[in-house]
Order: structure tokens, then sequence, then C-alpha cells
């Protein structure tokens, strides 16, 4: 049976480039792979024959002789048809394209060529993390802070290349910028990290004294950095650039500021809203009043204490207290009585209360209700 024009295989013309030749190639391998056509008898001898082509087209000579010749031009053993005999180089050829096809496939998942390629340039820098306190009224308000952060810089000796002089790394020729070298291995290509370059496919040849062919230093540097008003603790700051200098000119990383929120002696913050709470006198309760209470923005407000309260009781304050992250509005403040007992009485004092406890049998409530029902369980108990 006649062979088919090579460029009918591969489904391009004559006058394609290398790279056309190439992107057809794969295109058809990846059709007729066998693992992907079982079933389909004929991809095997299918994927062969695409093989063959570009083997013979992908090489500058053989293709010339092809476009004078045709299939003539490879007669006598010269040719793809021969290379593809049992036992001979064809073997070796097909593995090759089976390599190239799964990587292909899988390069994503298993670190094909396309990673090697991606590790040849630059790598960018490792993102930091800093954890930074503030204070409750830091938080209200908003703050600039100056923070000092330990990482790598760009080396200025090298301008981050790692390079004497700033000079660019060259290829490195033993993978030729692959970043990676194969072995051939019966059936299959075994792919390993360049020894020479570590994976990287660049090589300098005069390493930086400053920063010994890293690219970067260690060195502290000063940021200045906006904490927006209403942060809390959890709160996630980003400034992107600022963080690990990348290897070798690579791009940095960015810095992630972690906000912790301190505690305060006066307020208790639940999200945007404050509570506070507020000791009142016996006295005060009982007869009522007004008791004047601080705010987080450091005015005060004056709140009515109704008679009669007790302790427990709450009382709201509008739009005192925390602002909301990015605007949206502000939560409130809510104050809670402490009714306080009276200590160190002197013996008029205690006099006054006795004498006030005969007159206000009948003005506590909530305890008359509670020994009621505490002698309504004793009778259930004994009955």
């Amino acid at each position: 049976m006649a062979k088919r024009d090579y460029y009918e295989v591969l489904g391009t013309t004559k006058g394609a480039s290398a790279d056309e030749l190439k992107k057809a190639y794969r295109q058809k391998a990846k059709e007729f792979h066998p693992d992907r056509n079982s079933d389909n008898p004929n991809a095997e001898a299918q994927f062969k024959e695409v093989n063959e082509a570009y083997d013979v087209l992908k090489d500058a000579d053989r293709k010339a002789a092809y476009d004078r010749y045709g299939h003539a031009a490879f007669e006598g053993g010269m040719g793809g048809g021969s290379r593809g005999g049992p036992g001979g180089a064809g073997n070796a050829d097909f593995a090759s394209a089976f390599s190239d096809v799964f990587e292909d496939l899988f390069g994503d998942f298993m670190g094909g060529r396309g990673g090697g390629q991606s590790r040849s340039r630059a790598q960018r820098g490792s993102d930091l993390r800093y954890n930074l306190r503030v204070s409750l009224e830091e938080a209200f308000q908003g703050v600039q802070k100056t923070i000092n952060v330990p990482s790598s810089t760009s080396c200025d000796t090298c301008r981050g290349t790692g390079a004497e002089g700033g000079a660019e790394p060259t290829t490195c020729p033993t993978c030729s910028g692959m970043g990676k070298v194969r072995a051939q291995q019966g059936f299959f290509t075994v792919e390993r990290t360049c020894p020479t370059c570590s994976g990287l496919g660049q090589i300098i040849k005069n390493p930086c004294r400053s920063c010994g062919g890293q690219g970067r230093v260690e060195k502290e540097r000063a940021l200045s950095v906006n904490i927006p008003g209403g942060v809390e603790t959890g709160t996630r700051i980003r400034l992107s650039g600022e963080g690990e200098a990348g290897l070798r000119g690579g791009p940095s990383g960015d810095l992630y500021i972690f906000i912790e929120v301190k505690e305060h002696p006066i307020f208790q913050r639940d999200g945007v809203h404050l509570f506070c709470r507020v000791p009142v006198s016996m006295i005060n309760a009982a007869l009522g009043g007004e008791v004047e209470v601080p705010t987080i923005d450091g005015g005060r407000s004056r709140v009515k204490v109704p008679s009669g309260a007790q302790s427990g009781k709450q009382m709201r304050l509008r739009a005192k207290g925390m602002p909301m992250l990015r605007g949206g509005g502000v939560g409130d403040m809510l104050i809670e009585l402490a009714v306080e007992t009276p200590v160190n009485l002197t013996s008029r004092q205690k006099e006054l209360l006795r004498e006030f406890e005969k007159l206000s049998e009948e003005n506590n409530p909530e305890g008359s209700s509670f020994f009621s029902k505490v002698k309504g369980f004793w009778d259930s108990m004994k009955s």
C-alpha cells in the first residue's frame, strides 16, 4: 500500500513552518494516541504514521530531501519507513513520541516540560506574615503604623540577577534551558531534574559576591501601613509586592498583616457593638437619676437611670460603637448597670438601713415572688 504524503498525514501544507509542523504533530498524536482510542483498532497504526511523518519533517535536511524527491528520497534504508522497522530506531522514536504526548496530556499534573520551562525563569518570592497588635481606640479611629519587616530584598549590586555586574544568567548547556534531562530506558523515557542547574534551566558563570548568586540579600525594611477603622482581631491586610524578594530577579511575594486588637479596660467588643458595665449606687438605682459614661471616641454621655433599676439592666446608646470595616454604618454601645452594695458602713448607717428595711417590706417585688415560690416548693415536698 502506497504511503500517504507526510504533510497530508499531519494535516499541513508543504510551506508549513517548524512551529506549525510541531503543533500539527502534537494535535494529531493526541488524536490517535492508543490510550485515548481503545475502541479504534487502527489507532496505533495511525499514531505511528503521524510519528513517522513528523520524524522526517522536523529535521531540516530530511525535510528538504522529502520536499524534492518525496518518499523516494528515503528508499534503501535511509528514511522514515525503514527507521520504523522492528528492533530499529523506530522503537525509540515511538517511545519519544509517546513521552511527548504523555507530557502534553498529563504535564500539568506530573510536572512536564511546561513546568521545567517555568522553572528556568526567575522564581517568585515567598509571602510573609506579620502580626500587628493595635489598641481598641486605634481600631476605632484607624491609624498609620510603621513596622520593621525582616525579609529578603533584591540585591542592589547585581540588580537581582545573581550574576556579577548584573549580567543575565545563561542557558544551561546540559538541559538547554528545560530544567530536566531525559534518558531512554527501553520503551520509556525517564525524565530527571538537571544536575547542572538544579532544575532552573539557567546557570550563572560569575555569581555576585554580595548575594552569592541568589539575587537577594537579608535586610530589615521599615514599612508604613494604613490600618483602617473597624478592624478586629483576625482582620488580614495584604500588601502586594512587599514580601520576600524573588530569586534571580523574580517578582516579590506579598506581605500579609494579621491584626490583633488588645483588650480594653473599660469596653468589651462584640463585632461592631461595644459593652460597658457601669456601677451605680443602691440609692441612685432606687430613686433614679443620671450617670456619666465614657464613649470610645473620647467623649462623654449622660444616661438616665430609671427608678427601681436592677443589676443587669441594659440601655442602648445608638451609633456609639465601632465603625464597620470599609464603611456601612456604626454599631451601638450597650450600658449595663451594676447596682453596688455599700461597704464599710458606720453604726449610724447600719441603724438607718435596718429602719429602712422594716419600712420597705412591700418594696421588693422580685424577692417576694422568689420566696413565695420557695415556700410552695417546700410545701409540695412535705406532701
